[in-house]
């Protein structure tokens, strides 16, 4: 992997609308050949820093590079080197699809003809149907076809795939995302911001979470799943007064308890034992898993 210069650098990034900060002071770094996930609950910042990134939006303070230019200063060098889909899309309503492909391909130095009307073949797409006639899905289809038939070293999606059906979407992220980065792996590099977190946990290899603006983790997808560990006791008669103050309890059944661990699990694995559970089990918890428990309290280190 290419691990020269970040495609993405971000250093403490503000953008205020009026005194409303909805990205405040955010560090981020996207290396070549990732698909990197940028998490965060609606309202957390996330549009507003992919509008900053394109520069269409301004940031307040704070530096954007991709590929080591500003998006400012070298708009036309940055944009012809990716590809952006946002949540909602919207065409020329008297193009054909077909047209609108074509149109497309006239910004463009390359365009794969053939992942085109294999992708046109996959969503069951009429060339010859008009856009405002598409529904929301067909027209994200759509809008996804044009931004992977040109080959981009980035590709940006901003919710891409809310308005596809579940079948279409999971296809989408798993076929179509994951082939586009194998066609040259170690250049071509996605940055996704969903809340579909589940159907793109086995793509994503690194993420950022973001709450109110601000980076409140980042980790490796491998890390962060051998870091947050999901653990469960069960014991045969009364529960035991059982202090860990290095872990959340997040459910009481009965004789039963479980609770969400990170960082180091063999304190917490070493109380329990102690107390005699007659079961007692463990398990990673998945990228959705982690993203739900680190918008909650944080978890206190063990003394």
């Amino acid at each position: 992997m290419n691990t020269t210069s970040p495609i993405i650098a971000v250093s403490g990034l503000v953008r205020r609308y009026g005194r409303t900060e909805a990205v405040r002071g955010l560090d981020l770094e996207v290396e070549a050949g990732r698909c990197y996930g940028f998490f965060g609950r609606n309202g957390a910042g996330k549009t507003t820093t992919i509008k900053c990134l394109l520069n269409l939006l301004a940031p307040s303070s704070g530096t954007v590079r991709l590929f080591g230019l500003d998006p400012a200063r070298d708009e036309v060098a940055v944009k012809s080197r990716l590809a952006y889909v946002p949540d909602q899309v919207a065409f020329y309503p008297w193009m054909t699809v077909g047209q609108t492909l074509d149109y497309l391909a006239g910004f463009r130095p390359r365009w794969n003809r053939a992942l085109e009307a294999a992708l046109l073949d996959r969503f069951q797409l009429d060339v010859g149907q008009k856009t405002r006639h598409l529904s929301r899905g067909q027209r994200t289809q759509v809008a996804l076809i044009g931004a992977v038939a040109p080959e981009p070293e980035l590709l940006v999606l901003d919710e891409p795939t809310s308005g596809l059906d579940p079948i279409v979407r999971r296809e989408f992220i798993e076929t179509v995302i994951g082939a586009y980065q194998e066609g040259d792996p170690e250049r071509r590099t996605v940055f996704v911001s969903t809340h579909l977190i589940a159907e793109f946990e086995g793509l994503i290899d690194r993420f950022t979470i973001v709450d109110r603006g601000r980076d409140v983790l980042t980790l490796d997808a491998d890390t962060a799943r051998s870091r947050y560990r999901r653990v469960r006791a069960r014991w045969a008669g009364a529960l035991p007064e059982v202090q860990l103050t290095g872990a959340r309890e997040v459910r009481r059944n009965g004789c039963e308890v479980e609770w969400v661990v990170h960082e180091d699990l063999a304190p917490v694995w070493a109380r329990l034992e102690a107390t005699g559970p007659e079961r007692l089990e463990q398990e990673a918890l998945s990228l959705e898993e982690i993203f739900v428990t680190t918008l909650k309290e944080p978890v206190r280190p063990l003394p």
